[in-house]
């Protein structure tokens, strides 16, 4: 499939109605000279912003809004974006105005021959404490889980060629990454310095549960490590059992002290007892997604847009 010379500009949106006609004013006056769409995915906010993208798509043609009927997470919700982009470079950035805008041109110009994504990273960036430590956290946890070295400067501000789109058009199930799923079609990846201001309004959606259910998500949904750790974590108790046995079995006939009783029964079986919940809850992971994705649950549905044409709903 060719792809008119473009810009598409995806944005998640999540209750934001207040910051959005600020948004895209200054996208739209970024990218006045030239071609582009601003896809708007309204991820189930629940409050006015669909009825703010309505009205924005009503009058600017270039914005076009997609609503989705279930909260289905950031990453579900750039997919959804992505698919129904109909120019050549796709530009993905959050809706609470940290990415400027105004940044776009820096990273376009790091999207060279032999470059197929580019990420905007700073070195100030304008969040919490803990939310930065989350986000590294996170990052450092991609790159070692999918063998992904420059995860480590992955950000919601990104720039990629539509056409890898076409290396993950199947049926995904849920609890998506467009990260993972990149690098799937490329691997050819480069990075941007860009400006990170502050947040127009309120305040993170991404709690610490959310960013661990979300490392969880990526650990087993995109690699096998988890099963390599708990087949590590299976074969050290062993070992601890045997050095366990030969404490307790073989220590008094050497020495003839007393065999411990009560104490280190309760603790070996509370050890053992541990490691196989562990080692359950791992494979329970697993099964489930298998079970996700037999059911055929929709990565997400779209109930509601502002296309004139019809768009696949599901997938």
């Amino acid at each position: 499939m060719s792809f008119s010379h473009g810009l598409s500009v995806v944005v998640p949106v999540y209750r934001s109605e207040r910051t959005l006609r600020t948004l895209v004013a200054r996208i739209s006056a970024s990218l006045a000279n030239q071609d582009y769409e601003i896809i708007l995915v309204d991820d189930a906010s629940g409050d006015g912003t669909w009825r703010e993208i309505s009205a924005i798509s009503k009058a600017n043609t270039r914005v076009q809004g997609l609503r989705l009927g279930r909260n289905s997470g950031q990453h579900s919700a750039l997919l959804a974006g992505v698919r129904v982009a109909r120019f050549a470079t796709v530009v993905t950035l959050d809706d609470d105005l940290q990415n400027p805008p105004e940044e776009i041109s820096k990273l376009l110009a790091e999207l060279t021959a032999d470059v197929d994504v580019v990420y905007g990273v700073s070195s100030t960036i304008k969040q919490n404490f803990y939310r930065r430590l989350g986000s590294k956290v996170v990052r450092k946890f991609f790159a070692s889980v999918l063998g992904f070295n420059s995860a480590v400067s992955m950000s919601s501000f990104r720039v990629f060629r539509t056409e890898l789109r076409n290396g993950f058009d199947s049926s995904l199930g849920p609890n998506i990454s467009l990260d993972a799923l990149l690098t799937w079609s490329t691997s050819r990846f480069a990075v941007a310095e860009v400006a990170h201001d502050d947040r127009a309004e309120g305040t993170s959606h991404y709690t610490l549960r959310k960013l661990v259910r979300f490392m969880m998500d990526m650990a087993t949904g995109y690699s096998t490590l988890p099963l390599r750790m708990a087949t590590a974590i299976g074969f050290t108790t062993i070992v601890f059992g045997l050095l366990l046995f030969v404490f307790v079995a073989v220590r008094p006939l050497i020495y003839g002290d007393a065999v411990p009783g009560f104490p280190m029964l309760a603790c070996s079986i509370t050890i053992f007892s541990g490691v196989q919940i562990l080692l359950l809850g791992v494979l329970g992971e697993y099964i489930g997604r298998m079970h996700f994705r037999v059911m055929n649950k929709p990565t997400y549905m779209i109930a509601e847009t502002t296309l004139n044409a019809s768009t696949d709903s599901n997938s």
